[in-house]
């Protein structure tokens, strides 16, 4: 994934130029019939990729506006799929942005759909975990993540989505260690967010640097200052080719607050600061 690639490029500018483009010759021009929808679905695609950029670029405002054009796009051209996948994204920006019960109702209307794949079935059922930690209900969060990882065990029809790759147990535990994380239990969330982090390509989750991140304010909290050391080291090498904004955001928040911690070493209070330096916006 984009976001994965160290020394990516920024795409939010591109991305919402090409769509504005495309939308400016679908207006002027017009489209129908079998033709049209093929172009209603190519623009779809063309606004879910801007609503995802701009989400990486910390701009939710702009995300959501993006993924309701996708959605609109989406659904005139019958793109059940991609209105799927739009729908995700509307969720995780809403559950991001402090909305955590619109991330729900969104998650568990596209859970009551029929003829779900079990691996989209899975993405939702994290989406719907995420949401339900914000209403407080510990013991439905701990089972919608079973279940969303007990989904992934299930045979995949030939249907299944190509963009669903990156629903896997990795990314199931990334997105359960944010909750964790997120409520203050970071003991709990430090072997949830190591398994998002193991070797081999099902733990190339798609938000790698954001588990990272989150390790390293689990480890300062608890006072694991040797694992936060190395991983503020692992950081300090990665930092400079993060082009996300969402991850450096992250980072310089868990470094700041981490800097401030009674107790920890020199060394460590020291790779923090240039950590704290390093993903602060240019003055």
């Amino acid at each position: 994934m984009l976001d994965n690639a160290p020394g990516g490029t920024p795409i939010a500018g591109p991305a919402v130029g090409a769509f504005l483009a495309v939308r400016r010759r679908l207006v002027t021009a017009g489209a129908g019939g079998r033709v049209g929808r093929e172009v209603w679905a190519a623009a779809a695609e063309l606004a879910e990729i801007a609503g995802w950029a701009l989400f990486d670029a910390a701009r939710f405002r702009a995300a959501q506006r993006f993924n309701r054009e996708a959605l609109r796009l989406a659904r005139l051209a019958g793109d059940a799929s991609m209105e799927l996948l739009v729908l995700q994204n509307t969720g995780l920006v809403a559950g991001w942005s402090g909305r955590g019960r619109d991330e729900l109702a969104i998650a568990e209307a596209a859970l009551a759909r029929r003829r779900l794949t079990p691996r989209v079935a899975s993405m939702f059922r994290a989406r719907q975990a995420q949401g339900l930690a914000v209403a407080g209900a510990e013991w439905e969060v701990a089972k919608a993540f079973r279940r969303a990882h007990d989904l992934l065990g299930e045979s995949e029809p030939a249907h299944t989505p190509a963009w669903a790759w990156w629903v896997t147990h990795a990314e199931i535990d990334r997105q359960h260690g944010r909750v964790l994380h997120d409520a203050g239990r970071w003991a709990e969330a430090i072997p949830v967010l190591r398994g998002a982090l193991g070797d081999g390509p099902e733990n190339e989750v798609g938000y790698r640097g954001v588990v990272t991140v989150r390790l390293l304010d689990c480890y300062l909290r608890v006072g694991a200052w040797a694992e936060a050391e190395q991983t503020a080291g692992e950081l300090l090498v990665a930092a400079p080719e993060m082009t996300s904004a969402v991850i450096r955001r992250l980072l310089r928040d868990a470094a700041a607050h981490g800097g401030r911690r009674p107790g920890v070493p020199g060394d460590l209070r020291d790779a923090l600061r240039a950590l704290r330096a390093t993903a602060s916006p240019p003055a």
